[in-house]
């Protein structure tokens, strides 16, 4: 039987489009708007990614580090994380849900009792930001055991040796980090590398799916149109700051946002 995710890169594909992933912080700005803004775009996106607010979170840059500090600020907590996708996965039209996180938190929660968190609630796949193969082998085996999608990470600096063994080992889905930087960060390489790395990866396995993150924009989504997937996140962080400085409604503002980058890609 096909995983949900493998589900919507399908249908993706027979738009003829790449999937769109968007990235928000669980939490952000509390618990009622966080569920509202990701009902609200759940009508343009394929696969939606929530992070888990962490109060060091090393990969992320100034734009989700506010968001995670708006959220830890409202008193989130795990389980509220956990609440927001079991509400979620209640709407009709709900789409697979991608947790993302830190590794600590985890092992603080219990890596049992996470997993089993996450069938409850209805997660459909994982990224652990601070776990990289091989320390993963183990926690991702105990996920696929669960049906919870462990996705790998690769960068651009990811060797051609490591990257096969990374693939091998991966599961429906693999992400890729367009460039060296925190998220958020100015594309500083050219989207025709970002695109010739990209194809190094694919031609190990082209059935994998394979999504390109960090620095991905309004501006320049529909440069990497030949994709599999793409995420959006500090983008999605920045317009949901900018909503509440202006006393706007950020469900709205990030609904706009989410369906002008859908039309991008289509």
């Amino acid at each position: 039987m096909k995983s949900q995710i493998n589900l919507a890169f399908e249908k993706a594909n027979n738009d003829n489009r790449p999937a769109l992933l968007t990235y928000t912080v669980a939490g952000d700005n509390n618990k009622k708007k966080s569920f509202e803004i990701i009902k609200a775009i759940s009508k343009y996106v394929d696969i939606c990614e929530i992070g888990f607010p962490h109060n060091t979170p090393i990969a992320d840059g100034g734009q989700i580090q506010t968001s995670a500090y708006r959220a830890l600020k409202n008193g989130i907590k795990i389980s509220d994380v956990f609440d927001i996708v079991k509400k979620y996965k209640k709407i009709k039209y709900a789409k697979p849900i991608i947790l993302m996180g830190y590794y600590n938190m985890i092992y603080q929660y219990g890596e049992k009792n996470f997993i089993k968190s996450c069938k409850k609630s209805g997660v459909n796949g994982i990224i652990v930001v601070d776990l990289p193969w091989p320390e993963n082998k183990k926690f991702a085996k105990i996920c696929k055991k669960n049906q919870v999608s462990f996705v790998q990470l690769l960068s651009p600096t990811t060797s051609n040796d490591r990257l096969k063994k990374i693939i091998r080992d991966s599961h429906e889905m693999i992400y890729y980090i367009s460039m060296l930087s925190t998220t958020g960060g100015k594309l500083k390489v050219s989207p025709k590398k970002i695109l010739a790395n990209y194809r190094k990866i694919k031609k190990i396995s082209p059935r994998k799916k394979c999504v390109i993150g960090f620095g991905i924009t309004e501006k320049n989504i529909s440069k990497f149109k030949s994709s599999d997937g793409l995420v959006v996140g500090s983008q999605i962080s920045k317009e949901i700051s900018e909503s509440l400085n202006n006393r706007q409604n950020p469900v709205t503002n990030v609904s706009n946002l989410v369906k002008k980058l859908k039309i991008k890609i289509s």
